[in-house]
């Protein structure tokens, strides 16, 4: 019997073959994100979203958000864990939606590798499935793409957009915030999806291995720093449902710290000042400035250092509003209050990407 003839791509480096039952052990997670509003199932060329549902708004808006996870993927490939990967990409981009008071709709993924494993490219969309689950947000699409001598066999990077919608009478921002308003802050898990560069370079000049076992925390390094991204788009939502025009702006604490990321929701004109004394940042960056032989201070335009949302409340509504993240199981606190009086001496973040907002500056010792 003759042989089958050489596949040229396969030569080449492309197992299509692979990325076939990647498909196929992912396929069942993908469509437990689907409601009836997601039509024609997984492998279509595009995913099609039912969007008679915004016919009840009277001018809905379209939120879009698109991010990665940054350098935290090196570490998964590290230690061969790649089921947490896909939740931090579901933070990064889904819970930047919710800023705007959006409700998320649907979201694509992509996926790029040097050698298509399919076990591990199906853990790694699962987790983003039990994200978008987690958020309310269909999964109707992705894409996974294999490019050998461009990325290792074991090198691979994630990435990821989001849609959602909201009333436009009822969109989160700056010109919502009034003097006087309360600064609370909400509880992070860990450095989320950020900071990662900084992170490895310090553990690396440490001599620390991602498998050595981590005595502060109970488990190996690499665990500890794939602690997954806490997603808060759900409890958002809720809260704004509950205490509505009483939610005025968000900020999602990503690149840049605290101070950069708040001053970007905040008018003109306005400054705050975020009490670090109230609240003691988490082990973890505790340990690893140690490590690195770093004050937290330098840290802060780089690490979330426990904060990972910060929502701008009315003054009267902050505690109830704080009650009620905590009963949803997101420690949240009051850091701040907005002011719009002369601002003191100091030096303040504004401008944050390209943002012409507040000012805000880090204030006390932790």
């Amino acid at each position: 019997m003759a042989s089958s003839p050489p596949n040229p791509y396969t030569e080449a480096g492309v197992d299509t073959a692979a990325g076939d039952l990647a498909v196929e052990l992912m396929k069942s997670a993908v469509r437990r994100t689907h409601g009836p509003e997601v039509l024609g199932g997984v492998g279509g060329f595009a995913g099609l979203f039912d969007a008679a549902e915004l016919k009840a708004y009277d001018k809905p808006l379209l939120a879009t958000s698109t991010d990665g996870v940054g350098t935290k993927v090196a570490i998964a490939q590290a230690i061969d864990k790649h089921d947490t990967i896909g939740q931090d990409l579901v933070g990064m981009v889904v819970d930047d939606i919710v800023v705007v008071g959006a409700k998320p709709l649907f979201m694509t993924d992509y996926i790029a590798c040097g050698k298509v494993f399919p076990e591990r490219i199906a853990d790694i969309v699962r987790g983003i499935a039990d994200g978008c689950t987690a958020t309310g947000t269909a999964l109707v699409g992705g894409e996974t793409a294999e490019h050998p001598g461009l990325l290792g066999p074991n090198d691979y990077d994630v990435a990821g957009a989001a849609t959602g919608v909201v009333e436009a009478s009822k969109v989160l921002g700056a010109e919502r915030v009034q003097p006087g308003d309360a600064v609370l802050a909400l509880a992070s898990s860990g450095p989320h999806s950020n900071g990662y560069s900084l992170i490895r370079h310090i553990v690396t000049g440490a001599g620390i291995g991602y498998g050595d076992h981590a005595a502060d925390f109970g488990r190996t390094w690499g665990e500890e720093l794939l602690e997954p991204t806490r997603l808060y788009t759900a409890p958002l939502l809720r809260l704004i449902t509950q205490f509505g025009d009483a939610v005025h702006s968000l900020s999602h604490v990503t690149g840049g710290g605290i101070a950069a990321n708040l001053a970007r929701v905040l008018p003109k004109h306005t400054w705050v000042d975020v009490d670090r004394s109230t609240w003691s940042p988490s082990p973890i960056f505790r340990v690893l400035a140690d490590l690195g032989g770093l004050d937290l201070m330098q840290t802060e335009g780089t690490w979330n250092l426990g904060i990972g949302f910060l929502a701008v409340v009315a003054a009267d509504q902050a505690q109830a509003a704080a009650s009620t993240l905590a009963s949803e199981g997101i420690a949240t606190w009051q850091v701040g209050t907005v002011q719009a009086a002369p601002r003191p001496d100091g030096d303040y973040e504004q401008g944050a990407k390209g943002v012409d907002g507040g000012a805000v500056r880090l204030v006390g010792s932790y």
